[in-house]
């Protein structure tokens, strides 16, 4: 039987803690030590700076907020309506250290769009951005959600009932207050239940549009996955060649709302000790000032992005020196547009990943045994792969064929045997290198469409 494996092995995966535990305080054998000089956080546009001890207080507070005002807890869902904001991640944890459950809801959605996730996901309340809380008002209605659970990420809410308790500073500021800590403290899984425990529920952009329910230790293997592939805790090449080190910024211009960005550019950037700098969407010309000015070493983006950093004539104008690392997600990269990155950046690390629709970010990337990499990179520890020919057998090196993998990280439910085979409709080769080499999406199963315009 034809399977291919990862070079790497999988280290243990904590599987009795929750996402927050985890990146807030779990010292894991392939986490790097943060300098104390690097910031978890950065805001783009002001270049306000957030460390861990302001994180913790601010989950806390937030943490307790919600609970004795809203009184949220376990199993319950809190859907987060917003473009990227500082903000953002502390929402996340301080659900989760309630174990309640984040449902992150795609900025562009419409009234129609957001009631639908609403009623999916049978969440009680929302945080929305200020831009927004008239389209989340609107759908909260529609939800039989009433209007004072919608709360504005920010601190300011006027001409509105109890307005103090309408945002996300104010709901700290009085969680903080409480002087009843143990609230927002979470509590210890048991063992092997981080694996059921829900910490996400997304939306599917594979087959029919549906709701998935991804638990915390499916996110937070695949930080592991990576951060092992990536050897970020290894001083495997000199300083100046380590493809993620602590210390790096990383610009966070993909969308938060998408579960990828939420693995990879939230918690895998802070698991190996790099700063985020926050920036709400991606608009090129905001996009090049911001690596002028805050010096960005790592960029995350996707095939379009690519496409105008290669043609527009504004690029020039930038100094981009700054940049050791790009990682493109999605799509593969023609030729063309490989040459031509490089040509822009000829010293950095340019590669891609690939990462099933239905499983937690990625299933496999370039390897650090090279600068650059442009096809689909090694599967990362952990995942186990068959390629499945048209005629049902089991294709061998550099045979083309259905991919098939069996991933840690996959979503429950995404499963198609009892064997935990994961179905991703991806027609792929695997040579001599153990590299994925993306050949189509099979017909059968493509429906890309708008969503993925979305991401």
């Amino acid at each position: 039987m034809s399977e291919f494996h990862a070079y790497r092995t999988l280290p243990h995966v904590p599987d009795d803690i929750t996402l927050e535990q985890f990146i807030l305080g779990y010292r894991h054998e392939a986490r790097p030590q943060r300098p104390n000089s690097a910031p978890w956080l950065i805001e783009d546009r002001t270049g306000r700076q957030v460390r861990l001890d302001e994180i913790n207080k601010r989950t806390t507070g937030l943490a307790n907020g919600l609970h004795k005002h809203f009184g949220i807890g376990e199993d319950d869902v809190v859907l987060i309506f917003s473009p990227n904001h500082i903000d953002y991640p502390i929402c996340i944890w301080a659900i989760h250290r309630l174990c309640a459950i984040v449902s992150p809801c795609n900025p562009t959605f419409t009234n129609t769009e957001l009631t639908h996730q609403l009623l999916q996901t049978r969440a009680g309340l929302i945080i929305a951005h200020p831009d927004l809380r008239g389209t989340a008002l609107a759908s909260a209605q529609r939800a039989g959600i009433p209007p004072d659970r919608v709360v504005v990420l920010g601190n300011e809410l006027r001409n509105a009932p109890n307005a103090d308790l309408g945002t996300i500073a104010g709901l700290t500021s009085y969680g903080l207050g409480l002087g009843c800590a143990s609230l927002g403290r979470g509590r210890r899984l048991h063992e092997g239940e981080g694996r059921t425990k829900v910490a996400f529920i997304t939306l599917s952009s594979a087959g029919e549009p549906k709701m998935l329910a991804l638990s915390h230790f499916s996110v937070l293997t695949n930080v592991v996955q990576i951060a092992t592939h990536c050897k970020v805790n290894e001083a495997y090449t000199s300083w100046g060649e380590r493809r993620y080190r602590p210390g790096d910024l990383c610009l966070g211009v993909l969308p938060f709302s998408h579960i990828f960005n939420i693995a990879i550019l939230i918690h895998f950037m802070l698991f190996s000790g790099m700063t985020v700098v926050v920036s709400p969407n991606f608009e090129l010309d905001d996009m090049l000032k911001s690596i002028v000015r805050h010096k960005i070493s790592h960029l995350m983006l996707l095939p379009p992005h690519i496409s105008l950093l290669c043609t527009d004539p504004i690029v020039r104008d930038y100094d981009l020196s700054s940049i050791h690392t790009i990682l493109i997600g999605a799509a593969p990269l023609t030729a063309d547009q490989n040459e031509q990155l490089i040509r822009l950046f000829p010293n950095a690390h340019i590669g891609q990943a690939y990462g099933s629709k239905n499983s937690i970010g990625i299933v496999s990337m370039w390897s650090t045994r090279s600068k650059r990499g442009f096809n689909a990179g090694e599967l990362v520890p952990g995942v186990v792969a068959r390629v499945v020919k048209s005629d049902g057998a089991l294709a061998e090196r550099n045979e083309p064929g259905e991919l098939f993998v069996r991933t840690p990280s996959v979503i429950p439910g995404c499963l198609n045997d009892q064997a935990a085979w994961l179905r991703t409709g991806d027609q792929v080769m695997i040579n001599e290198k153990n590299e994925v080499i993306y050949v189509d999406r099979l017909q059968d199963h493509a429906r890309e469409a708008s969503l993925s315009s979305k991401l």
